[in-house]
């Protein structure tokens, strides 16, 4: 038996309760609600690659936690970005996938990503710059 599941309640996902309302004028604001995490891109972009369990999840993105999985994938799946199966079997397993919301935003992953590659040598030389900079005024 096979269950899906595409809605979680807020009490479950644990997600902060906002003090100031969101502008639902800005669309960057929305964006941020949605997205604005250090790991939520890369959940969607590894998902829509197919890899689609908790543990595949952990292993496939380097540094995130288990526990910042679980709450990442909960709000993604609140916000309608991602669905959950759950399968009857023991032990049980769960699988995500991309909705067809989380499906529109890839065209914007895969151009985020682009630009990353494309910026990393830069960025690599910035931070080498800096700490360069910050050891030389530790010396002084």
């Amino acid at each position: 038996m096979v269950f899906v599941c595409t809605f979680v309640f807020l009490k479950e996902t644990n997600m902060y309760q906002r003090k100031i309302p969101i502008d639902y004028n800005c669309g960057l604001n929305v964006a941020m609600e949605v997205v604005g995490s250090k790991w939520k891109f890369c959940l969607l972009d590894e998902i829509s690659k197919g890899i689609k369990r908790p543990k595949d999840l952990i292993n496939a993105i380097n540094g995130i936690t288990k526990r910042v999985l679980q709450n990442q994938l909960k709000e993604l799946e609140f916000h309608g970005l991602l669905g959950k199966t759950i399968y009857n079997e023991i032990p049980l397993r769960v699988e995500y996938y991309v909705t067809e919301s989380g499906k529109s935003l890839m065209p914007l992953i895969v151009a985020i990503d682009k630009w990353g590659l494309a910026f990393a040598p830069q960025l690599k030389m910035i931070l080498e710059n800096h700490i360069l900079e910050t050891v030389e005024l530790d010396e002084e």
